[in-house]
């Protein structure tokens, strides 16, 4: 599948990361798309190698959207894991 393939399903894929991973609130519709354009991009490429590349480009289909969701997901809470390390805490004072 192309980049532009990719950006598309990405996109859908953060919107439906933001709804299948909880306590993320502060991200934003914008924000899970954008991390969702990116897992999917990262997604399709490790299932492009996983697979050898045959399934992943022939276009729109159930496989290249669970990939990107999963890429999405991946990320969101990546993306979650490192600002609540990076905070200033949150225990009692």
């Amino acid at each position: 599948m192309g980049i532009i393939s990719w950006l598309v399903v990405g996109a859908v894929a953060g919107y439906l990361a933001g709804f299948l991973v909880k306590g993320d609130e502060g991200l934003g519709v914008i924000g899970h798309i954008a991390l969702g354009i990116v897992g999917g991009l990262v997604g399709g490429f490790v299932a492009g190698l996983l697979t050898g590349g045959n399934d992943y480009i022939t276009g729109f289909n159930i496989q290249t959207v669970v990939v990107a969701v999963i890429g999405a997901v991946v990320l969101v809470l990546g993306y979650n894991f490192i600002r609540s390390r990076s905070g200033s805490g949150g225990g009692t004072v």
